[in-house]
């Protein structure tokens, strides 16, 4: 016996095998056999008009990105309750100045400096009569006067710490914003454009090799230290991680089986694009700008540490942390130092949480 006819044989049992095992199938379900199909009379079976509304739904697939990745989102319940304290803080963050009574407790006589919300910045004077009139009214523990107490020029730390979170968000948001856009911009362009690929390489190589920490410091020494100077100066080289990331990807799906499909048939390269690619790496668009926020206030934390940060007059997360620092070593001044942190600590681990539930969320091969 040659070999050919060994596995044909091998081949015509497999089949008979397949054919047994979908009869048995067809028994279990309790379906009808070819055969007893052909032995049933005509008038047994009932025509079906022609339904043109039936017939274009026959194939269609009511998948939705968006609501699939909502509903993975909502699965995640740790999630969930970070992004309502997330949109909780953000909205009193904002409320906050139009709310009754909101900077005006024990307030006297106050000395407004020249910038910052108003009634942020209020410092507070002992009333008439009492044995220091007219002085600030300093390091206030926290009372029912003053819910997170004064600092040592008689500001309400209640007031500063949501103005200066406030300052922090619009900074982070901005930051965010920014490298978002860039970094996406210039990935695809750098990953899907193969022309462009030796310059935008050795531009990352150039500016990759300055440490972000002397950019900053440049940038803020230089210029005069304020929410635009920082945004630009945290936004010169953090949008470059991104671009990175998304050039390895395109370059990964460019010339998959319907991206070339795509091209074959004409398709414009803008739209190949953002229908194509785009989708592809929503998530992990959406993890870096929610890690940015964070990032951004952390770097402003650290701008204030070593005195290269927003002045003192523009409450903010970072002025207050550094502010609350030189306190440390009194232990009834730590409050100063504990409330900012707290707030920054609940943003960042917030921001983390979500961003990362997300992404997962966001990637289609978790969409079953």
């Amino acid at each position: 016996m040659s070999r050919f006819s060994v596995k044909e044989g091998r081949a015509n049992k497999l089949e008979e095998a397949l054919l047994e095992q979908l009869e048995q199938t067809a028994e279990e379900r309790d379906e009808l056999t070819e055969e007893e199909i052909g032995a049933l009379a005509p008038e047994e079976f009932e025509t079906v008009p022609y339904n043109a509304e039936r017939a274009e739904r026959i194939g269609y697939s009511n998948y939705s990105y968006w609501r699939s990745t909502l509903r993975m989102f909502l699965k995640n319940r740790l999630a969930v309750a970070m992004l309502i304290a997330i949109v909780l803080l953000m909205g009193f963050a904002i409320i906050q100045p139009y709310l009754p009574g909101q900077g005006t407790r024990g307030l006297t006589e106050g000395v407004l400096p020249a910038q910052g919300p108003k009634n942020a910045i209020r410092i507070y004077n002992w009333p008439v009569g009492t044995k220091d009139a007219g002085m600030p009214m300093k390091n206030q523990r926290p009372s029912g006067e003053f819910w997170f107490g004064t600092n040592a020029i008689g500001q309400d730390l209640w007031s500063m710490i949501w103005s200066g979170t406030r300052t922090s968000l619009i900074i982070g948001f901005a930051v965010a914003l920014i490298e978002a856009v860039v970094g996406t911009f210039t990935g695809l362009l750098w990953g899907y454009i193969r022309k462009l690929d030796f310059f935008f390489t050795e531009l990352y190589n150039v500016l990759n090799n300055i440490p972000t920490t002397i950019v900053l410091i440049l940038c803020t020494y230089v210029m005069r230290a304020s929410i635009p100077t920082l945004i630009l100066a945290m936004s010169l080289t953090g949008w470059m991680g991104l671009a990175r990331f998304i050039r390895n990807q395109v370059l990964m799906i460019r010339d998959r089986d319907f991206n070339l499909a795509s091209r074959c048939l004409g398709t414009p390269t803008d739209r190949i694009i953002v229908k194509n690619l785009i989708p592809q790496m929503v998530s992990v668009i959406m993890l870096r700008m929610a890690l940015a926020v964070p990032g951004a206030i952390g770097w402003e934390v650290f701008l204030s540490y070593i005195g290269l940060g927003l002045s003192v007059d523009t409450p903010s997360l970072g002025n207050l942390v550094n502010t609350g620092r030189a306190m440390i070593s009194a232990p009834r001044l730590r409050y100063q130092l504990v409330f900012p942190a707290v707030i920054l600590s609940v943003i960042t681990i917030c921001f983390y949480l979500v961003g990362n539930a997300f992404a997962d969320a966001a990637d289609p091969r978790n969409h079953l």
